[in-house]
Formats: structure tokens, C-alpha cells, sequence
């Protein structure tokens, strides 16, 4: 019996990390470097999946000392809850 894995979207992916490690308001909002980190996802990747996110306004974007820092919207976090439903 084989098992097949079915593969999410990088951006879902990032969209459930982000919101399982907390990443849900703006004193919690990460940089690029860290949400890179944390997914284990290159720069690029990271950057084109927040973007398609932002757009779909499942994350926010505040500035902090001159950085951009995002965090899950409270429309993310209805998305990622739905999946566990």
C-alpha cells in the first residue's frame, strides 16, 4: 500500500507556520530573515509567498525600526482555522 502526500501551496504553508508560532499580531510580527528561518524556506520563496499572502490579506505588513515586519490578519487566521475544520 503506497501513501501519497499531497503537496499545500509554499504560501499556506508559510500562512500555518506563521500562525502556529504566534505570528498573529504586531508586537508578534517577524522579518523576512526570520520567517525565512522558521519555514525553512530560501529568501525568494519566502518573499513571493508573503506577497501572494498580503495580496489575498491573510498577512499584514507594519514597519518597526525601519524593517518590515508581518504578521497573520485576522482574515489569515480565519484561513488557517477553516483548514482544521
Amino acid at each position: 500500500m503506497s501513501s501519497k502526500f499531497t503537496s499545500i501551496p509554499d504560501e499556506i504553508y508559510l500562512l500555518c507556520i506563521l500562525h502556529n508560532i504566534g505570528a498573529t499580531e504586531p508586537n508578534r510580527a517577524l522579518t523576512l530573515e526570520e520567517i525565512a528561518r522558521w519555514t525553512a524556506m530560501d529568501h525568494f520563496k519566502a518573499e513571493q509567498s508573503l506577497n501572494k499572502l498580503i495580496e489575498n490579506k491573510y498577512i499584514e505588513v507594519i514597519e518597526a525600526m525601519g524593517a518590515k515586519k508581518y504578521f497573520v490578519s485576522v482574515g489569515g487566521i480565519r484561513k488557517v482555522l477553516s483548514m482544521y475544520s
